[in-house]
């Protein structure tokens, strides 16, 4: 049963969640925690959101076309237990960052 207290509280986070953002770095995680054995190899990233905020996701996807690379265009897929997942876009690499700036730290 999920307490009305905690429905809200993942709703609000859900709702922060940018549909969209930037890769500013990446990993894939070959050795997870016991709890993500199941889930290895497996992409995280940490991704420029459009209000100036980095936060840490995973990025959906094995293969290694799926992955990212810095600088890549990801869209929001959805959050689950506190971990926000990504997809990689669909944009062709030379537009994905024509018109945005990257801060150099």
């Amino acid at each position: 049963m999920i307490r009305p207290e905690t429905e809200k509280v993942e709703s609000a986070q859900a709702s922060n969640a940018s549909s969209e953002a930037i890769v500013y770095t990446e990993t894939v995680v070959f050795a997870p925690p016991e709890q993500y054995a199941a889930d290895a190899p497996y992409q995280l990233a940490i991704v420029d959101l459009p209000s100036g905020e980095r936060t840490t996701v995973r990025i959906l996807g094995k293969t290694p076309a799926d992955r990212v690379s810095i600088g890549d265009r990801v869209t929001f897929v959805s959050e689950d237990a506190g971990v926000r997942y990504y997809r990689k876009a669909t944009v062709p690499a030379a537009e994905q960052t024509a018109n945005i700036p990257r801060p150099l730290i």
